[in-house]
Protein backbone atom coordinates (compact mmCIF):
# COMPACT_ATOMS: atom_id res chain seq x y z
CA UNK A 1 0.00 0.00 0.00
CA UNK A 2 1.61 3.35 -1.05
CA UNK A 3 1.71 5.74 2.15
CA UNK A 4 2.57 9.18 0.76
CA UNK A 5 4.71 11.87 2.37
CA UNK A 6 2.03 14.65 0.54
CA UNK A 7 -1.19 14.55 -0.33
CA UNK A 8 -2.29 17.35 -2.46
CA UNK A 9 -5.97 17.29 -2.94
CA UNK A 10 -6.97 19.71 -5.91
CA UNK A 11 -9.75 21.89 -5.99
CA UNK A 12 -13.69 19.89 -5.30
CA UNK A 13 -11.85 16.89 -4.70
CA UNK A 14 -13.50 16.54 -1.71
CA UNK A 15 -16.85 16.85 -2.84
CA UNK A 16 -16.54 13.42 -4.10
CA UNK A 17 -16.67 10.61 -1.70
CA UNK A 18 -13.64 8.77 -3.32
CA UNK A 19 -11.47 12.47 -2.34
CA UNK A 20 -13.04 11.59 1.35
CA UNK A 21 -12.58 8.68 1.43
CA UNK A 22 -8.70 9.40 0.77
CA UNK A 23 -8.78 12.34 3.15
CA UNK A 24 -10.25 10.41 6.12
CA UNK A 25 -7.89 7.29 5.80
CA UNK A 26 -4.66 9.64 6.42
CA UNK A 27 -5.94 12.75 7.72
CA UNK A 28 -4.60 11.65 11.48
CA UNK A 29 -1.27 10.71 10.21
CA UNK A 30 1.40 13.13 11.17
CA UNK A 31 3.46 12.19 9.16
CA UNK A 32 1.40 13.37 6.28
CA UNK A 33 1.66 16.50 5.10
CA UNK A 34 -1.88 16.98 3.30
CA UNK A 35 -2.44 20.18 1.29
CA UNK A 36 -5.69 21.85 -0.55
CA UNK A 37 -5.45 23.94 -3.31
CA UNK A 38 -6.93 26.82 -4.68
CA UNK A 39 -5.00 27.23 -7.91
CA UNK A 40 -3.59 25.41 -10.41
CA UNK A 41 0.33 25.01 -8.76
CA UNK A 42 0.81 22.06 -8.40
CA UNK A 43 4.30 21.11 -8.79
CA UNK A 44 5.39 24.55 -6.40
CA UNK A 45 4.19 22.06 -3.84
CA UNK A 46 6.62 19.54 -4.35
CA UNK A 47 9.92 20.00 -3.49
CA UNK A 48 12.87 19.48 -6.05
CA UNK A 49 15.09 22.00 -8.37
CA UNK A 50 16.15 19.55 -10.83
CA UNK A 51 14.43 16.23 -12.04
CA UNK A 52 16.83 14.21 -9.93
CA UNK A 53 15.68 15.18 -6.98
CA UNK A 54 11.75 16.38 -8.17
CA UNK A 55 11.46 12.68 -9.32
CA UNK A 56 12.23 10.76 -6.17
CA UNK A 57 9.45 13.62 -4.17
CA UNK A 58 7.26 13.35 -6.73
CA UNK A 59 7.30 9.82 -6.33
CA UNK A 60 6.29 10.02 -2.47
CA UNK A 61 3.18 12.42 -3.67
CA UNK A 62 -0.31 11.56 -4.04
CA UNK A 63 -2.19 14.00 -6.22
CA UNK A 64 -6.22 13.60 -5.71
CA UNK A 65 -8.58 15.86 -8.27
CA UNK A 66 -11.29 15.78 -10.70
CA UNK A 67 -10.50 14.08 -14.32
CA UNK A 68 -11.91 17.11 -16.75
CA UNK A 69 -11.94 16.08 -20.55
CA UNK A 70 -13.40 12.87 -21.26
CA UNK A 71 -12.42 11.92 -24.55
CA UNK A 72 -10.19 8.13 -23.74
CA UNK A 73 -7.09 7.09 -25.84
CA UNK A 74 -6.93 4.44 -28.15
CA UNK A 75 -4.85 1.53 -25.96
CA UNK A 76 -3.90 -0.73 -29.00
CA UNK A 77 -2.75 -3.65 -28.90
CA UNK A 78 -4.06 -4.22 -24.85
CA UNK A 79 -7.73 -2.90 -25.48
CA UNK A 80 -9.47 -0.62 -27.21
CA UNK A 81 -9.70 2.50 -24.99
CA UNK A 82 -7.82 3.49 -21.91
CA UNK A 83 -9.93 3.79 -18.59
CA UNK A 84 -8.20 7.02 -16.77
CA UNK A 85 -9.12 6.39 -13.22
CA UNK A 86 -5.50 7.57 -12.24
CA UNK A 87 -1.71 8.35 -13.50
CA UNK A 88 1.21 7.96 -12.41
CA UNK A 89 2.87 4.80 -10.13
CA UNK A 90 4.90 4.88 -7.02
CA UNK A 91 7.55 2.31 -8.78
CA UNK A 92 10.95 3.45 -9.70
CA UNK A 93 11.69 1.50 -12.76
CA UNK A 94 14.47 2.99 -14.78
CA UNK A 95 12.90 2.24 -17.89
CA UNK A 96 9.60 3.47 -17.23
CA UNK A 97 7.86 3.95 -20.42
CA UNK A 98 5.75 6.88 -18.59
CA UNK A 99 9.13 8.88 -18.75
CA UNK A 100 7.56 9.68 -22.04
CA UNK A 101 4.61 11.29 -21.50
CA UNK A 102 4.65 11.76 -17.83
CA UNK A 103 8.22 12.75 -17.27
CA UNK A 104 7.21 15.80 -15.69
CA UNK A 105 4.55 14.33 -13.84
CA UNK A 106 6.18 11.63 -11.40
CA UNK A 107 3.24 11.83 -9.39
CA UNK A 108 0.47 9.40 -8.44
CA UNK A 109 -2.89 10.94 -9.13
CA UNK A 110 -6.42 9.67 -8.49
CA UNK A 111 -8.97 10.91 -10.14
CA UNK A 112 -12.12 11.23 -7.74
CA UNK A 113 -15.03 11.34 -10.52
CA UNK A 114 -15.02 7.74 -10.93
CA UNK A 115 -18.98 7.43 -12.00
CA UNK A 116 -18.48 10.34 -14.84
CA UNK A 117 -15.71 8.29 -16.01
CA UNK A 118 -17.39 4.71 -16.21
CA UNK A 119 -20.37 6.82 -17.79
CA UNK A 120 -18.32 8.20 -20.66
CA UNK A 121 -17.04 4.43 -20.78
CA UNK A 122 -20.68 3.60 -21.41
CA UNK A 123 -21.28 6.05 -24.19
CA UNK A 124 -18.00 4.24 -25.98
CA UNK A 125 -19.49 0.85 -25.61
CA UNK A 126 -22.84 1.81 -27.42
CA UNK A 127 -20.83 3.33 -30.25
CA UNK A 128 -19.35 0.19 -30.55
CA UNK A 129 -22.15 -1.82 -30.08
CA UNK A 130 -23.13 -4.97 -31.05
CA UNK A 131 -19.64 -5.97 -30.67
CA UNK A 132 -17.74 -6.01 -26.96
CA UNK A 133 -15.62 -3.32 -25.71
CA UNK A 134 -12.11 -3.40 -24.24
CA UNK A 135 -11.07 -0.86 -21.28
CA UNK A 136 -7.52 -0.55 -19.96
CA UNK A 137 -7.19 0.91 -16.45
CA UNK A 138 -3.06 0.73 -16.53
CA UNK A 139 -2.22 1.99 -19.92
CA UNK A 140 -0.58 5.16 -17.40
CA UNK A 141 -0.93 3.87 -13.98
CA UNK A 142 -0.17 0.95 -11.65
CA UNK A 143 -3.95 1.70 -9.96
CA UNK A 144 -3.24 -1.24 -6.87
CA UNK A 145 -0.63 1.01 -4.67
CA UNK A 146 -3.53 2.99 -3.62
CA UNK A 147 -6.84 0.85 -3.96
CA UNK A 148 -6.97 -0.51 -0.62
CA UNK A 149 -7.95 3.65 0.34
CA UNK A 150 -9.64 4.54 -2.99
CA UNK A 151 -11.47 1.27 -4.19
CA UNK A 152 -11.42 3.13 -7.53
CA UNK A 153 -11.08 -0.42 -9.16
CA UNK A 154 -13.49 -1.95 -6.78
CA UNK A 155 -16.29 0.50 -8.17
CA UNK A 156 -15.12 0.00 -11.66
CA UNK A 157 -14.60 -4.43 -11.40
CA UNK A 158 -18.75 -3.93 -9.57
CA UNK A 159 -19.71 -1.92 -12.74
CA UNK A 160 -17.86 -3.53 -14.99
CA UNK A 161 -19.50 -7.19 -13.43
CA UNK A 162 -22.98 -5.78 -14.62
CA UNK A 163 -21.98 -4.81 -18.18
CA UNK A 164 -23.39 -7.58 -20.80
CA UNK A 165 -20.59 -5.65 -24.06
CA UNK A 166 -17.52 -3.81 -21.94
CA UNK A 167 -14.81 -5.74 -20.48
CA UNK A 168 -12.08 -4.06 -18.28
CA UNK A 169 -8.28 -5.16 -17.83
CA UNK A 170 -5.36 -3.66 -15.54
CA UNK A 171 -1.85 -4.86 -14.83
CA UNK A 172 0.32 -4.17 -11.62
CA UNK A 173 3.73 -4.97 -10.21
CA UNK A 174 2.28 -4.32 -7.10
CA UNK A 175 0.46 -7.08 -4.64
CA UNK A 176 -2.85 -5.19 -2.28
CA UNK A 177 -4.98 -7.14 -4.21
CA UNK A 178 -7.16 -8.64 -0.94
CA UNK A 179 -10.09 -5.79 -1.08
CA UNK A 180 -10.46 -7.37 -4.97
CA UNK A 181 -10.36 -10.77 -3.63
CA UNK A 182 -14.72 -10.80 -2.55
CA UNK A 183 -15.98 -8.80 -4.85
CA UNK A 184 -18.42 -10.15 -7.57
CA UNK A 185 -16.52 -9.44 -11.04
CA UNK A 186 -18.93 -11.56 -12.65
CA UNK A 187 -14.99 -13.00 -15.11
CA UNK A 188 -15.33 -9.34 -16.32
CA UNK A 189 -12.50 -8.24 -15.27
CA UNK A 190 -8.62 -9.53 -16.03
CA UNK A 191 -6.22 -9.01 -13.77
CA UNK A 192 -2.61 -9.29 -14.84
CA UNK A 193 0.69 -9.42 -13.22
CA UNK A 194 4.07 -7.72 -14.90
CA UNK A 195 6.90 -10.19 -14.52
CA UNK A 196 10.56 -10.11 -15.24
CA UNK A 197 13.82 -11.69 -14.38
CA UNK A 198 15.48 -11.49 -11.21
CA UNK A 199 18.39 -9.67 -12.94
CA UNK A 200 15.68 -7.46 -14.42
CA UNK A 201 13.86 -6.59 -11.21
CA UNK A 202 16.72 -5.83 -9.14
CA UNK A 203 19.16 -3.93 -11.69
CA UNK A 204 16.50 -1.80 -13.25
CA UNK A 205 13.24 -1.76 -11.08
CA UNK A 206 13.26 0.28 -8.17
CA UNK A 207 10.84 -0.15 -5.32
CA UNK A 208 9.06 -3.16 -6.75
CA UNK A 209 8.11 -6.40 -5.25
CA UNK A 210 10.19 -9.46 -6.03
CA UNK A 211 8.93 -11.70 -8.70
CA UNK A 212 8.48 -14.45 -5.83
CA UNK A 213 5.90 -11.72 -4.09
CA UNK A 214 4.02 -10.92 -7.26
CA UNK A 215 3.23 -14.35 -8.15
CA UNK A 216 1.27 -15.17 -4.90
CA UNK A 217 -0.75 -12.31 -5.08
CA UNK A 218 -1.15 -14.25 -8.51
CA UNK A 219 -2.40 -16.73 -6.81
CA UNK A 220 -4.96 -15.34 -4.80
CA UNK A 221 -6.60 -14.00 -7.89
CA UNK A 222 -7.07 -17.10 -10.11
CA UNK A 223 -8.01 -18.70 -7.00
CA UNK A 224 -10.68 -15.59 -6.60
CA UNK A 225 -11.74 -17.00 -10.25
CA UNK A 226 -10.69 -13.70 -11.98
CA UNK A 227 -9.34 -14.10 -15.63
CA UNK A 228 -5.80 -13.65 -15.01
CA UNK A 229 -2.97 -12.66 -16.98
CA UNK A 230 1.54 -12.09 -17.21
CA UNK A 231 2.62 -8.99 -18.97
CA UNK A 232 6.47 -10.45 -19.22
CA UNK A 233 8.02 -6.71 -19.83
CA UNK A 234 10.35 -5.17 -20.57
CA UNK A 235 12.40 -8.23 -22.46
CA UNK A 236 16.13 -7.25 -22.75
CA UNK A 237 18.99 -9.47 -24.12
CA UNK A 238 21.87 -10.03 -22.39
CA UNK A 239 24.01 -13.02 -21.93
CA UNK A 240 22.08 -16.08 -20.27
CA UNK A 241 18.48 -13.70 -20.80
CA UNK A 242 17.36 -17.11 -22.62
CA UNK A 243 17.95 -19.13 -19.52
CA UNK A 244 16.88 -16.69 -17.10
CA UNK A 245 13.33 -16.47 -18.72
CA UNK A 246 13.17 -20.04 -19.08
CA UNK A 247 13.34 -20.60 -15.27
CA UNK A 248 11.02 -17.69 -14.67
CA UNK A 249 8.50 -19.68 -16.83
CA UNK A 250 9.02 -22.28 -15.21
CA UNK A 251 8.60 -21.06 -11.45
CA UNK A 252 5.15 -19.32 -12.49
CA UNK A 253 3.68 -22.94 -13.98
CA UNK A 254 5.05 -24.74 -10.95
CA UNK A 255 3.59 -22.50 -8.30
CA UNK A 256 0.32 -21.49 -10.12
CA UNK A 257 -2.97 -23.01 -8.60
CA UNK A 258 -3.87 -26.65 -10.37
CA UNK A 259 -7.33 -25.60 -11.24
CA UNK A 260 -7.29 -22.55 -13.21
CA UNK A 261 -10.64 -21.65 -14.12
CA UNK A 262 -9.91 -19.27 -17.32
CA UNK A 263 -6.61 -19.44 -19.89
CA UNK A 264 -3.39 -17.51 -18.48
CA UNK A 265 -2.95 -15.26 -20.92
CA UNK A 266 0.53 -13.60 -22.04
CA UNK A 267 1.80 -10.20 -23.44
CA UNK A 268 5.71 -10.06 -24.29
CA UNK A 269 6.85 -6.77 -24.55
CA UNK A 270 10.75 -6.46 -25.72
CA UNK A 271 12.57 -3.40 -24.43
CA UNK A 272 12.19 0.31 -26.27
CA UNK A 273 12.50 3.17 -25.43
CA UNK A 274 12.02 7.32 -27.08
CA UNK A 275 14.51 9.84 -27.11
CA UNK A 276 12.33 11.88 -24.53
CA UNK A 277 12.41 8.93 -22.29
CA UNK A 278 16.29 8.40 -22.21
CA UNK A 279 16.71 12.35 -22.00
CA UNK A 280 14.40 11.55 -18.21
CA UNK A 281 15.99 8.59 -17.91
CA UNK A 282 19.85 9.93 -17.69
CA UNK A 283 18.75 12.54 -15.40
CA UNK A 284 16.89 10.97 -12.92
CA UNK A 285 19.03 7.87 -13.15
CA UNK A 286 22.36 9.42 -14.02
CA UNK A 287 24.53 6.11 -13.11
CA UNK A 288 21.92 3.80 -14.92
CA UNK A 289 22.81 0.97 -17.29
CA UNK A 290 19.91 0.43 -19.13
CA UNK A 291 21.39 -0.23 -22.87
CA UNK A 292 20.12 3.04 -24.47
CA UNK A 293 22.15 3.19 -27.60
CA UNK A 294 20.88 4.64 -30.37
CA UNK A 295 22.89 3.11 -33.17
CA UNK A 296 22.17 -0.72 -31.67
CA UNK A 297 18.41 0.00 -32.30
CA UNK A 298 15.99 0.21 -35.36
CA UNK A 299 13.73 3.66 -35.21
CA UNK A 300 10.11 3.24 -35.71
CA UNK A 301 7.34 5.14 -34.85
CA UNK A 302 4.30 4.55 -32.37
CA UNK A 303 0.91 4.79 -32.57
CA UNK A 304 0.82 7.49 -30.57
CA UNK A 305 3.17 9.85 -33.39
CA UNK A 306 6.41 9.46 -31.75
CA UNK A 307 9.07 7.56 -33.03
CA UNK A 308 11.04 4.18 -30.28
CA UNK A 309 14.38 2.84 -30.68
CA UNK A 310 13.41 -0.69 -30.30
CA UNK A 311 15.45 -4.15 -30.96
CA UNK A 312 16.70 -5.09 -34.94
CA UNK A 313 14.34 -6.95 -36.83
CA UNK A 314 15.99 -10.60 -36.16
CA UNK A 315 16.41 -9.68 -32.59
CA UNK A 316 12.73 -9.66 -32.65
CA UNK A 317 12.35 -12.65 -34.63
CA UNK A 318 14.46 -14.20 -31.95
CA UNK A 319 12.62 -13.11 -28.95
CA UNK A 320 9.13 -13.78 -30.45
CA UNK A 321 10.42 -17.20 -31.71
CA UNK A 322 11.63 -18.16 -28.01
CA UNK A 323 8.78 -16.90 -25.96
CA UNK A 324 6.15 -18.82 -28.41
CA UNK A 325 8.30 -21.92 -27.94
CA UNK A 326 8.50 -21.65 -24.57
CA UNK A 327 4.87 -20.52 -23.37
CA UNK A 328 3.71 -23.57 -25.75
CA UNK A 329 6.07 -26.17 -24.39
CA UNK A 330 5.65 -24.76 -20.06
CA UNK A 331 1.66 -24.26 -20.09
CA UNK A 332 -1.18 -26.05 -20.80
CA UNK A 333 -4.43 -23.64 -20.22
CA UNK A 334 -2.83 -20.35 -21.91
CA UNK A 335 -3.60 -18.10 -24.76
CA UNK A 336 -0.35 -15.69 -26.39
CA UNK A 337 -2.23 -12.45 -27.06
CA UNK A 338 1.08 -10.81 -28.60
CA UNK A 339 4.51 -10.43 -28.75
CA UNK A 340 5.84 -7.79 -29.71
Amino acid sequence: MFIPKRILFEKNALDYEIGNNIYNFFKNNENIEIINLKGNKLKENIPGNNIYDFYREGKRTLVVGVKKGMKFQSCKPSAHYQLPLMSGCIGQCEYCYLNTNLGDKPYMRVNVNVNEILQQAENYIQERLPEETIFEGSATSDPIPTEPYSNSLKQTIEYFSKSEMGKFRFVTKYTDVDTLLDIKHNNNTEIRFTLNTNKVINDFENKTPSAEKRIEACKKVIEAKYPTGFIIAPVFLYDGWKNDYKNLLLNLNQTLPDEITHPVTFEVISHRYTTKAKNVILQAFPDTTLPMIDEDRKFKYGQFGYGKYVYQNEEINEIKEFFNNEIENIFKNKIIKYII
